[in-house]
């Protein structure tokens, strides 16, 4: 095959390689879709971050736990009726998209910026905004540096392959201020960095500095700075070339939130099964057959739901005010109430 012989050629650039891989899926997807392959392995296949406290980290039992894992939990309860059916690949933020293109994993769920020029040149599909976020600075309260004015001339540590780069140079450029920038290519690293004294200041989404703060010795000496230099929509992200599997994701992130909207929860689910409202029959499967049109079952909603709880419950238990973050829900608060979730209808 030409495009095989052309993907096993040495020294390809980078945008070559992309598309060879692209190509070689598209491929294979002709042949058996992704939801397919996931059935016959028996497993979701996950990739996840190397360890956000409120995202993805293991817990004392070495198991996956946070927002971002909820998503692949959801996405196993959906498909096999079992969460556990979720298994995880921990990803530097330097090649998590690449092992998405290679076929090592079904869906990337770790705090993955949506933007033009991954939607549009890594043969790769953004899927729903699970989470509206927004790059921030974290410095020692020692230094007395109280807003971004203050960091021009400084040293900044930042994660490579990251939106993040890209932001703090547009920003230092345009507001006329110097720095160096200080990159390592995992996220320990960096962390490790910052807290040596190797550079002044560190810069990564808000969620991610508040999350990685609290690995640092003595959390309370850092400050976050209160400016916020970018938009940040984060969510899952798969291959493209498979609408089915696309849907599949994208339906997951709506169907919890519109289960937080009809006020579905996990204590609650099997009763409102049993609700009048036509809405949430829609969305529960007792009426209609939405889970058979994505190649589910038609109480899909439901057993995501039974799993991990709708979109509120799972940010609590993360993120918010029941997690040791105590990140406020902010934008990601639901559109009836003053947020920019918003979840098409199930109809």
């Amino acid at each position: 095959m030409v495009i095989f012989s052309a993907c096993r050629a040495r020294n390809l650039g980078s945008g070559l390689a992309g598309l060879c891989l692209a190509a070689l899926f598209s491929i294979a997807a002709q042949a058996q879709t992704t939801l397919e392959r996931i059935k016959q392995r028996g497993h979701l296949i996950c990739g996840t971050s190397q360890g956000v406290a409120g995202f993805s980290l293991p817990d004392a039992q070495g198991q996956w736990r946070g927002f971002d894992t909820d998503l692949c939990r959801a996405l196993a309860a959906a498909i096999f009726n079992d969460q556990e059916k979720a298994k995880y690949i921990s990803l530097a933020s330097k090649d998590r998209l690449t092992v998405l293109q290679s076929g090592e994993i079904d869906v990337l769920s770790r705090t993955t910026t949506w933007t033009l020029g991954r939607d549009a040149g890594f043969g790769l599909n953004f899927t729903a905004i699970n989470y509206f976020d927004g790059q921030g600075f974290l410095v020692r309260k020692s230094t007395g540096v109280k807003d971004l004015k203050a960091l021009n001339g400084a040293s900044i540590c930042v994660a490579q392959g990251t939106t993040t780069e890209l932001n703090l140079a547009d920003y230092f450029r345009n507001h006329g201020m110097k720095y160096e920038v200080i990159a390592y290519a995992g996220l320990d690293e960096t962390i490790q960095a910052y807290e040596a004294g190797r550079c002044d200041a560190y810069t990564t989404d808000l969620s991610q500095l508040a999350a990685n703060r609290m690995k640092l010795k003595a959390p309370a000496e850092h400050d976050l700075l209160p400016e916020m230099i970018s938009k940040e929509p984060l969510g899952p992200w798969v291959r493209q070339g498979d609408d089915g599997w696309f849907d599949i994701v994208r339906w997951t992130v709506y169907a919890m939130l519109n289960a937080e909207e009809f006020g579905i929860t996990q204590a609650n689910v099997e009763e409102m099964v049993k609700s009048a409202n036509p809405e949430i029959k829609r969305l529960l499967g007792a009426e209609g057959k939405f889970g058979e049109s994505l190649g589910l079952t038609n109480d899909w909603v439901v057993r995501i739901v039974k799993a991990v709880g709708n979109y509120g419950e799972s940010f609590d238990r993360h993120l918010g005010a029941k997690s040791p973050l105590n990140l406020p829900r902010g934008m990601n608060r639901l559109w009836t109430q003053g947020g920019l979730q918003y979840a098409p209808p199930v109809r």
